[in-house]
């Protein structure tokens, strides 16, 4: 039988992990990419749970091991930097805020990509602009590559997903904001952080944070604000200079370490500015389309699922399409197993507001639970929120290639 062509939309852990296990089954797959290379830069991801299982299956755990970041646990401190809470990365045995593997994203994304053979095709800096469907395959434009056909085509492409775009509809319809924006960018290092990722709030909503990086002379940081009841912004997502403006109107006067944060924000050479949403779709494919990742069930970065969600996803549509009963039944049995593990990824606890509080008595709040989160009642709570990243049973799918 002739081998499937399957087009994967984004190199970024997803579409990257999704790619592996197609090439093990015997798939030739394309990757489109608007970004030069794969995505490089980011903040530390998780790797926990069922995520890390998927890991694991790759033979790539220990790799996965030798590059994680050393740090001691999160905190929350005030203005003048002192501890009101903390939660080291052994509580809940190595699976709380600070997972026990916790790698810079673009680090995974290297890792992945080191991994797929040299049959995989890429096409950087470019990306889907159409897509149209008949019964046989998909007849997909770029933008600047010449238009092809594939068999079937892999969504991987975010937050903000083309290829949802392209078949779904209008972003609007599937994406809800959470009200909350957040740069991240990297720092220059912090000598008293001593392994510690320290997050900071203030009253109107805003939050600063700063952890260790792999790189000795770097920290990974990240400023956040959450909107007024009312509020409306608009932001354009390519520009920089008025993104930094915002968080400088934003952060004027904050404390902490907001000025030096907002110093690196302007000149870091991975800064990136977005709303945190989440994507919520009745159904993950259309004919000849399915789509993985936070393209498929962003869950937003205030679950620490995302990463999870996204390597079991692409694990088991590749193996779904592996087992030869055609792309429908693949489809539907994709959607059936990871919906319930997304959609529990998705239930944040005390929504946004325990993030961003909006004034001093609730920030006051928040770091009172946090400084119990190991004690009971509190610790009930935080393990039960903890454990949804196990809360899926892993198909196994054969191994060897096919070609089908």
């Amino acid at each position: 039988m002739t081998e499937q062509r399957i087009l994967i939309s984004g190199a970024s852990i997803a579409g990257l992990a999704c790619a592996y296990w197609l090439r093990k089954y015997g798939f030739a797959v394309t990757i489109v990419e608007i970004a030069p290379t794969p995505r490089q830069g980011g903040q530390a991801v998780d790797l926990r749970g069922a995520g890390r299982t998927v890991i694991e299956r790759m033979d790539l755990l220990e790799d996965a091991r030798s590059i994680c970041l050393d740090q001691a646990g999160i905190s929350w401190v005030d203005e003048r930097g002192h501890p009101r809470a903390a939660i080291r990365s052994d509580d809940f045995d190595g699976e709380g805020f600070i997972s026990e593997i916790e790698i810079l994203r673009g680090d995974l994304v290297d890792l992945l990509y080191r991994e797929l053979d040299s049959e995989v095709e890429y096409l950087f800096n470019d990306t889907i602009t159409g897509l149209t469907q008949d019964a046989s395959g998909v007849e997909v434009v770029f933008r600047h590559a010449p238009a092809r056909r594939f068999d079937l085509v892999i969504g991987a492409d975010g937050l903000h997903s083309a290829v949802r775009a392209a078949t779904f509809g209008a972003e609007e319809q599937f994406v809800k904001p959470l009200d909350l924006y957040t740069a991240w960018f990297t720092a220059p290092a912090f000598d008293d952080l001593n392994g510690w990722y320290q997050t900071y709030n203030r009253a109107g909503g805003l939050v600063a944070s700063v952890r260790p990086g792999r790189v000795r002379t770097e920290s990974k940081a990240a400023l956040s604000f959450r909107l007024r009841r009312g509020e409306m912004i608009r932001h354009n997502r390519h520009d920089r200079l008025a993104q930094v403006a915002l968080l400088d109107e934003r952060f004027a006067d904050a404390g902490w370490r907001t000025p030096q944060l907002l110093e690196a924000a302007r000149t870091s050479s991975d800064f990136s500015f977005d709303v945190m949403g989440q994507v919520d779709l009745d159904r993950w494919w259309n004919g000849r389309v399915a789509l993985i990742g936070d393209a498929a069930a962003c869950p937003s970065p205030l679950s620490g699922l995302g990463t999870s969600v996204a390597l079991v996803g692409a694990y088991v549509l590749a193996g779904e399409l592996s087992t030869g009963a055609g792309h429908v039944a693949a489809f539907e049995a994709y959607d059936r197993i990871v919906r319930p593990y997304a959609e529990g990824a998705q239930q944040l606890a005390g929504g946004t507001g325990g993030f961003a509080p909006m004034n001093d008595l609730t920030i006051r709040l928040v770091q009172a639970s946090m400084s119990w989160a190991t004690r009971w009642p509190m610790r009930g709570f935080m393990q039960k929120q903890f454990n949804k990243s196990t809360d899926i049973e892993l198909p196994h799918y054969p191994r060897a290639g096919l070609n089908v």
